[in-house]
């Protein structure tokens, strides 16, 4: 099963209450479970390098079933996934990648965002995570 595109809408408008909210602009980036665009956002004045960020924050959350702050430790150098981001046509490996499951606890897609501190984007990425929580 994959997100629908009244889910990923929902995700995508949630998020960019919460970037208002801490008073920064996002782009934000819905895939499927095959890391398939669904929806994408980018708010007035976002920065343009961010489109890509987001994007790959999201298709390494989907692809890997994980958020992607959890991948941090194992990228390190010494790690046994350094150098990771370099596979798969490049991917994301620090917060703002949020995994979307179903009511069952399947992955059926994920949330990626950018364009502040991975602190916020992540908390964004989350507030698109804890909406779909209710149109399941």
């Amino acid at each position: 099963m994959n997100i629908t595109l009244t889910q990923a809408e929902a995700a995508i408008a949630a998020a960019k209450v919460k970037a208002a909210e801490i008073n920064t602009k996002m782009d934000i980036c819905v895939v499927d479970a095959g890391a398939n665009v669904v929806a994408f956002a980018r708010m007035d004045g976002a920065w343009i390098g961010s489109i890509d960020i987001a994007f790959k924050k999201a298709k390494t959350a989907a692809w890997f079933t994980m958020n992607t702050a959890d991948l941090v430790d194992a990228v390190q150098p010494g790690a046994p996934l350094f150098n990771i981001e370099h596979s798969n046509g490049g991917l994301i490996t620090f917060p703002g990648g949020v995994v979307l499951k179903n009511a069952a606890g399947e992955v059926i897609g994920a949330i990626g965002v950018s364009g502040s501190s991975v602190e916020n984007d992540h908390a964004v990425a989350e507030a698109g995570q804890h909406a779909l929580e209710g149109h399941r």
